[in-house]
């Protein structure tokens, strides 16, 4: 950080310049990660010694920093899939995400703990939304729903008290109502129809298989000639298979990789 010109905070990482330094980040806070599991498996520290550790890198510095790396992860995953050459940095990186993991933080731990921020009732686990979302950004478990998890946190009215029934339908339907967003700002991209590029996606969802004569269906109505049609279904593509992998929850959608 310092050979950036910036100060050695979480909140400086956002202005690395450069893929190069990006990398050397990622390789670097990698190993401090290592350093820190290895430590808290250590049973015999002295009291001072915990103090020093502790001191060394504040626990919320520490989630902060966890938080920023999988926010460059992220970044950095998305141009390492584009491919490049192989001396590139980028090209070069492993995450090595298990080193961010947690067994104890799962979907049903934070769906229950999303809850306890709501009823108002004092308990171990209750946490300010501040604190649950800088848990949920340090942790690799829910790394590609983060986003949505943390969005959704946010748009809780914090007057109102609900159950962990009501807030796992809650997300859910908030979930539903963001694809479906998102996908009628992609219809108008491309001239379709909402109701047109839902069912689409609906069928592929519901089938988990990739039909291309059902795409041919679906730009049918754009009436172009062949030529264009090809660009016009290779540019929607582009905008709807990060869609459709997210909404497949890790699932396989088969015939989809001839897009990827």
């Amino acid at each position: 950080m310092g050979s950036q010109g910036l100060t050695c905070t979480p909140e400086e990482v956002n202005n690395l310049k450069g893929d190069a330094a990006r990398s050397e980040f990622i390789n670097h806070f990698k190993e401090v990660q290592r350093l820190k599991t290895q430590l808290d498996q250590y049973t015999d520290l002295s009291e001072a010694q915990i103090d020093r550790v502790k001191e060394q890198l504040p626990e919320e510095q520490l989630r902060g920093f966890k938080g920023m790396y999988l926010e460059t992860v992220q970044r950095l995953k998305a141009q390492q899939g584009k491919g490049g050459n192989a001396d590139d940095p980028i090209q070069q990186l492993d995450f090595e995400l298990v080193l961010f993991s947690s067994a104890m933080i799962d979907y049903d731990y934070i769906m229950d703990l999303i809850a306890h921020t709501t009823d108002g009732k004092p308990s171990k686990q209750t946490m300010t939304r501040q604190q649950l979302i800088d848990l949920i950004s340090a942790s690799a478990n829910l790394m590609d729903e983060r986003d949505d998890i943390v969005a959704y946190i946010n748009s809780l009215k914090t007057d109102e008290s609900l159950n962990e029934k009501a807030i796992r339908q809650g997300y859910e339907q908030f979930k539903a109502e963001k694809s479906a967003k998102a996908l009628t700002i992609m219809a108008k991209k491309h001239g379709l129809t909402s109701d047109a590029l839902q069912s689409f996606v609906d069928v592929i969802l519901d089938r988990m298989i990739f039909d291309g004569e059902q795409l041919t269906d679906l730009m049918e109505p754009l009436e172009l000639g062949w030529k264009a049609r090809r660009v016009a279904e290779l540019s929607l593509m582009e905008d709807l298979v990060p869609l459709l992998n997210k909404l497949a929850q890790g699932r396989d959608i088969s015939g989809l990789a001839a897009y990827e």
